[in-house]
């Protein structure tokens, strides 16, 4: 069972370029919990992703199979195998 993470361009630097990563899911895994894995692989990857409480970082969006996972269950939502994950920055500023 795999998850696809969709990472964006300012977090390529982390993942050695890769614009998508295959992470093996255990059984009943969440979106931390791919992130985590995402960390393992990838060191640094968390910091950028969640704050020092080990939340979502206010200006991180993740979209898991196109729904914002704060409208799901947050960090907690559950992957099946082959979904897509998606990681966005949030944008801001302009005139």
């Amino acid at each position: 069972m795999i998850a696809i993470v969709v990472i964006p361009s300012p977090l390529r630097n982390l993942t050695n370029g890769e614009r998508k990563v295959n992470i093996s899911l255990e059984e009943n895994s969440s979106v931390k919990d791919v992130v985590l894995m995402l960390d393992s692989k990838f060191p640094g990857i968390q910091k950028k992703i969640f704050n020092d409480n080990g939340d979502l970082h206010k200006y991180i969006n993740i979209f898991l199979e196109g729904e914002d996972i704060r409208y799901l269950e947050g960090i907690s939502t559950q992957i099946n195998d082959g979904e897509e994950l998606s990681i966005v920055p949030a944008v801001a500023g302009g005139y």
